[in-house]
């Protein structure tokens, strides 16, 4: 995973505009909506919703937002209930693509899921094809600008907590973890008052595949771009070396 810092991708999607931020708004109010259902409106006491709640605030949602999408979801108990469906495919040349979704009505998404991959000449798979190119981890990303601490003493303070890797980037830290580990290991580095740009439950390619060709860049966006307009769609992850 050395050298492949997702900062720079992390920083262009903060600075898209606000279509864009609209939507990681929408995408994590229905993560708060699912996490306080299963858990409860009381982070002390719902480690999904602490994560979900230190996302919001790493993607700039303000606190206010944040806490009235709490009491929503706490107050109305016949809200939507949002079933999460994960689709397996693949992009031009083979590169191997996962969405996670979450939605309130299962073919609608589906059939969505499978014209973004039709548009640019991809197709869905089966449940399984490329998951297993693909490894679960925790990822926190840190941005050296932000942070004070001594990059050894914030690699032992992520090590002692449970994480498993630490990789020192050009302008980042990243540090990795087993996923059951991650709330642990977030916590303590906010408790150690780490800042951080990305901090969640990701899928990290093993390997990652180049695309050389113009035609099959230009394809690869169309369904990267299609699925980041979806309502339903979460999360989008692949193995192209961008």
């Amino acid at each position: 995973m050395s050298g492949h810092s997702k900062f720079a991708n992390i920083k262009h999607k903060k600075e898209k505009n606000d279509a864009a931020k609209g939507k990681m708004f929408t995408i994590i109010g229905k993560e708060i909506a699912v996490a306080v259902k299963e858990g409860g409106a009381d982070p002390n006491n719902n480690s999904k919703l602490r994560d979900v709640i230190a996302k919001a605030k790493a993607n700039n949602m303000p606190n206010d937002t944040i806490e009235r999408g709490i009491k929503k979801a706490a107050g109305n108990a016949s809200a939507i209930n949002y079933e999460t469906v994960r689709y397996e495919g693949y992009g031009p040349n083979g590169i191997a693509i996962i969405v996670d979704a979450l939605t309130d009505n299962r073919n609608r998404t589906a059939a969505n899921v499978r014209n973004c991959f039709t548009k640019g000449g991809g197709n869905v798979g089966t449940q399984g094809c490329v998951a297993y190119m693909f490894d679960e981890k925790g990822q926190i990303i840190i941005d050296k600008e932000e942070c004070d601490m001594d990059p050894d003493e914030l690699m032992m303070t992520a090590i002692d907590a449970g994480a498993e890797d630490f990789q020192d980037e050009e302008d980042s830290y990243e540090v990795i973890t087993d996923p059951n580990e991650f709330s642990v290991v977030r916590e303590a580095l906010e408790a150690a008052g780490v800042a951080m740009a990305q901090a969640e439950v990701t899928m990290i390619p093993q390997n990652y595949v180049e695309l050389t060709d113009d035609e099959a860049i230009k394809k690869m966006n169309i369904i990267i771009d299609r699925l980041d307009e979806d309502e339903d769609v979460q999360q989008v992850y692949h193995n192209w070396d961008e």
